[in-house]
């Protein structure tokens, strides 16, 4: 097992990529607390965990206050004594264009994409600086990669992001924690119905408008597809990884 009894966080793990995430490192031995602003779904993640012969815990928690922050990393070192890895998961999807975006629409993606990351981060490291080391994988966007018209809000959010790994990495690195970073690319969660529906399309209509005409692949990626990569930016085989953006998004950036 790769994971085995490590203890891990995964904030946004009731859903989409969080859930694949939470439920693969559970296959592979790690303790998860599964954090999520909605907790009835955190729950019925973690039930699905422990069901199977998995450890797991849930918490409601929404990582924009601070507070939520750091009960998130105290109470893994509470349950567990450590924490092994993070994944900073949880993401707002709010987006506008810069003539329509107002201080609230930027507090929106802000508050949760990156001060969200950022504190859960701070809570997390300072138990793992304790410890000797650890690993923190936050998942950005190919929006931190590429323009993408009418989701600037996001887009500026998510390149943080990706600048915030590289400065982590470079700060924590004498504590031996690691710090990585994974953009996946247009993947089927929940998050993205929503964003299909607001477009007033289908499925096969956003797919041969958008996604056809760019990505290699010619189809949305799955959560179970981008799951593994955080998998292994967790595990001790990138041991020799930090800093680093490992893009999975099926050819879209190419």
């Amino acid at each position: 097992m790769r994971l085995k009894d490590k203890i891990t966080i995964i904030t946004g793990a009731g859903s989409g990529i969080g859930r694949a995430t939470a439920l693969l490192f559970a296959r592979e031995g790690a303790c998860v607390l599964a954090a999520d602003i909605d907790g009835d779904k955190a729950t019925r993640v973690t039930a699905e965990i422990n069901n199977d012969g998995g450890r797991a815990e849930a918490l409601a928690a929404d990582i924009a206050e601070e507070a939520d922050a750091r009960r998130i990393a105290s109470r893994a070192a509470e349950l567990w004594g450590r924490v092994d890895v993070l994944v900073n998961n949880a993401a707002s999807f709010h987006h506008k264009r810069v003539e329509d975006a107002d201080r609230a629409d930027w507090e929106k993606a802000w508050s949760v994409n990156v001060l969200g990351t950022s504190l859960c981060s701070r809570y997390a490291a300072e138990i793992m600086k304790k410890q000797g080391g650890g690993a923190i994988v936050n998942i950005a966007s190919i929006n931190g990669l590429i323009a993408m018209p009418d989701w600037m809000t996001y887009n500026a959010s998510k390149a943080a992001v990706i600048e915030m790994s590289k400065s982590m990495a470079m700060d924590l690195a004498p504590f031996h924690i690691r710090v990585n970073c994974v953009c996946p690319g247009v993947t089927d969660t929940p998050a993205l119905q929503r964003a299909i529906e607001e477009l007033g399309a289908s499925r096969e209509e956003v797919i041969k408008a958008y996604i056809e005409p760019q990505c290699l692949i010619k189809r949305f990626g799955k959560a179970e597809e981008i799951a593994p990569a955080i998998l292994f930016l967790a595990s001790d085989e990138a041991s020799y990884m930090t800093g680093a953006t490992v893009v999975v998004d099926g050819g879209y950036t190419t």
